[in-house]
């Protein structure tokens, strides 16, 4: 049985003639052919939603047509017989998004309007720039870069050669230093020598605007900071800390980059916070810690030319303690030094999310001596716009759970879903109702996970048969979703006939919502 599955796209697929699909379908109806499920999105008017009272049992199932209910459950559905024909062939449905009033519009009272004229007044730019990062495809150097690298090619190797990055040589070459070049390292990749380590120069390179004599001179430094930090030699520690909820990494964004959220709101816990930072010690073992995360997560990235060799962090400003804890502000600033001058060219992009307004003017002091190609590359955005702005850069299903995707933790147990199972998301406009209909060709359990950012929408699902006369099953009743509900939704309903399954959110309100959802089938 195919498990194939179907993403709407934001675009209008072929129209299916009437006459066609009934014919189709009319094939299918005593028993599931083996076609995949698809799904179409749409906007239906209140008119042809079927009436149902809000309760709060689920699988309830009623008619199609204005007879009175009878009482039949899930169970009593009949099952299909066996079939002898199977559709000759499969066509994808039509996408489509139209807009109706919702069923339970509300009037935008003053109090709406002040809190919408507030948001507007408050509202964070999203970006301060454009910026397309460089590409690390070695063909796609200008001639003037691929001169700047080979240069600095030449003058590494005049300092391997002259012993001029000061490594300890080994025993057996002790006595012949002035004929045996010096072997240095910098990430587990040699600086020549090897495919990637042209990439690695390119770092230098790009850092210092392709000035080869001050790229040498940086990568110097930083073979020298190596080396008296013990990089190589803290990578292997077993070192212990408490901040695996502080700095992790999760997913990838869109064009794969890995990506890292730090979470600073940790930090109000005030054990947690002096544990890390109340005296000398105990911040010099943050910043190994911190090191090491990030050592650790460099050498997995691909430093091939057109590998992806950057890293897209994501920093939660969230309940921050913000400018006036001293110890946390000075801790900060030594690992941002150290980033910059030892870790060149490491990060695609800066998203700061939740951001406060303290963050903004502090952001006012140090933008004039932020160069435009550093102010580029950071987006930021306020807790109403986090997850939309996470969305443009970071699919949903990427994303974690408490960003507004529908990523769990790691450790936490989803047998239903992975990373691997795509997301599709819908804008729901202020005043509407969205749809998802997905159309069944086989016999199967449909599981699905179902979210609307900040909720304050109606959800319900329901089951509609293809056989005319059959009842539409209530799978949830229409529920009155608040934003302290459960952030994530899931349900799995069994399909023994053809049908469909129709998973509508009402927005009554004046804001519009982003609603993500995706779904798998299980075989029966």
């Amino acid at each position: 049985m195919s498990q194939q599955r179907y993403k709407p796209k934001t675009q209008f697929g072929p129209n299916l003639g009437t006459n066609h699909r009934t014919e189709q379908r009319r094939q299918s109806k005593k028993n599931m052919a083996e076609e995949p499920i698809t799904t179409t999105t749409t906007l239906v008017t209140p008119e042809k939603q079927p009436s149902s009272e809000a309760s709060d049992s689920t699988h309830e199932v009623l008619p199609k047509e204005t007879e009175a209910p009878k009482s039949v459950t899930e169970t009593d559905l009949p099952e299909t017989a066996e079939a002898t024909t199977k559709p000759e062939e499969h066509h994808p449905p039509t996408v489509t998004e139209t807009e109706t009033a919702s069923t339970e519009k509300k009037e935008l009272g003053e109090a709406s309007k002040k809190e919408v004229a507030e948001e507007k007044k408050s509202m964070i730019p999203l970006n301060l720039g454009s910026f397309k990062e460089e590409s690390s495809k070695l063909s796609d150097l200008s001639e003037s870069e691929k001169k700047s690298l080979d240069e600095l090619k030449r003058l590494v190797r005049d300092a391997l050669d002259n012993h001029q990055f000061g490594s300890t040589p080994k025993p057996e070459d002790a006595a012949n230093t002035t004929t045996t070049p010096e072997e240095v390292k910098i990430w587990g990749i040699p600086l020549l020598e090897d495919d990637r380590s042209d990439v690695v120069l390119l770092k230098f390179l790009r850092a210092r605007d392709f000035k080869v004599k001050d790229s040498l001179a940086m990568l110097k430094n930083t073979i020298k900071w190596r080396r008296e930090f013990k990089i190589d030699e803290l990578v292997e520690e077993d070192l212990v800390d408490d901040l695996d909820k502080v700095v992790f990494m999760h997913g990838h964004d869109r064009e794969g980059h890995p990506v890292c959220y730090n979470v600073y709101g940790e930090f109000q816990n005030k054990e947690l916070y002096n544990k890390t930072f109340s005296d000398e010690e105990k911040r010099k073992h943050f910043l190994r810690t911190r090191i090491q995360f990030l050592e650790r997560s460099i050498r997995k990235l691909d430093f091939s030319s057109g590998g992806v060799s950057t890293i897209f962090q994501v920093n939660d400003m969230k309940n921050s303690p913000g400018l006036g804890k001293k110890e946390l502000r000075s801790a900060t600033k030594q690992a941002v030094e150290l980033l910059q001058d030892n870790y060149p060219e490491f990060v695609f992009k800066q998203a700061f999310i939740n951001v406060p307004w303290w963050y903004l003017v502090f952001y006012t002091v140090i933008g004039p001596f932020m160069t435009p190609r550093s102010k580029s590359k950071l987006v930021f955005s306020g807790p109403s716009r986090s997850a939309e702005t996470l969305f443009k850069y970071i699919s949903p299903e990427q994303v974690p759970v408490q960003y507004g995707g529908l990523s769990v933790d790691p450790c936490d147990c989803n047998p239903d879903f992975s990373l691997e199972d795509a997301a599709s998301e819908i804008t729901v406009k202020p005043g509407t109702k969205q749809t998802v209909e997905i159309i069944i060709y086989e016999k199967c359990e449909l599981v699905w996970e179902i979210r609307v950012i900040g909720w304050e929408v109606s959800y319900k699902a329901e089951f509609v048969p293809e056989e005319k006369d059959a009842y539409t099953v209530v799978i949830q009743k229409p529920r009155k979703m608040r934003p302290s509900d459960e952030p994530v939704l899931t349900h799995s309903f069994k399909v023994n006939e053809l049908g469909k399954v129709l998973l509508t959110v009402d927005n009554p309100t004046s804001k519009k919502k982003k609603l993500v959802y995706r779904f798998n089938v299980k075989p029966l």
